[in-house]
């Protein structure tokens, strides 16, 4: 299965070392919005999206590259994120980038988040909140969320 996992990690690093440990799962080059090749995109069997979570949302960079992506033949994709706060009920930010993606022709198969290193105000008045994450915790079920993903694309469910 041919893999790429599209992430934009500015702060501290979190989120790209998510990536990472998915790419190594899912044999997947891990690159910036930047750096891919719109093009070639849609040759992916799978493709990730993911970055820290900023004022409740997904970085303004890679929801920028998702919006710029021409509409094209249904691939899988899956979303990923670190923040410091989890998901609130009230305002799901994780919705709006997998109903982009949809409209966009991907099939989302599922979506994996984690807690991250955060100094946004005003957690940065204290030094930061999660100083220790992403940890050997958050990385190992980074691996085992690649895993499934690979698990249920095999099998077709």
């Amino acid at each position: 299965m041919k893999t790429l996992i599209v992430c934009t990690s500015v702060s501290h690093g979190n989120t790209r070392r998510i990536a990472d440990a998915m790419g190594q799962v899912l044999d997947a080059r891990v690159l910036d919005p930047d750096q891919v090749d719109v093009g070639g995109l849609f040759t992916y069997d799978l493709v990730g999206f993911g970055s820290g979570i900023f004022s409740m949302n997904f970085h303004p960079r890679l929801r920028q590259f998702v919006r710029s992506l021409p509409r094209g033949e249904r691939r899988g994709a899956f979303v990923f994120s670190s923040s410091g706060l989890p998901e609130p009920g009230f305002r799901p930010y994780t919705r709006g980038l997998v109903r982009l993606l949809e409209d966009k022709g991907f099939q989302v198969a599922d979506t994996f988040a984690c807690r991250g290193y955060d100094t946004w105000p005003p957690f940065k008045l204290v030094g930061g909140i999660n100083k220790t994450r992403p940890d050997a915790d958050d990385l190992h079920a980074a691996r085992a969320f690649a895993e499934g993903l690979l698990t249920r694309t095999r099998t077709g469910s």
